[in-house]
């Protein structure tokens, strides 16, 4: 099979977002709003087949890859991050997994869902 990453595949633009932690004023500490952490150029590849992802988009929810090259700051994404589109910050991906597809550290797929609360 052939590899079909490139830069020129990369045309979207995210923020990668994470919770602040915050002092809540009685020494507590409590999650904040989310902060920009990292700014990337992103290949969005929306799923489209089989049985759980039909479902996944009657109910509203878009299962994507969200593919980006690696750096230090995206081997930091976990499950608790999301991205927003920066053309679109009405646009928000909750971040499922992310994984080093080839195990080169070149790049990264990340999957995550548009359309459920964050």
């Amino acid at each position: 099979m052939t590899d079909t990453r490139g830069a020129g595949k990369l045309r979207e633009k995210l923020l990668f977002q994470r919770r602040a932690i915050v002092d809540d004023g009685m020494g507590n500490e409590q999650s904040g709003d989310f902060a920009t952490v990292f700014t990337a150029a992103a290949e969005l590849i929306p799923l489209k087949g089989g049985e759980p992802v039909l479902a996944a988009r009657l109910s509203g929810v878009q299962p994507y890859i969200i593919r980006i090259r690696s750096c230090a700051a995206a081997r930091e994404v976990t499950p608790a991050w999301r991205a927003v589109d920066a053309r679109q910050q009405s646009r928000t991906f909750n971040i499922t997994a992310a994984i080093d597809p080839d195990n080169k550290n070149a790049w990264l797929d990340i999957m995550a869902t548009q359309g459920v609360a964050t």
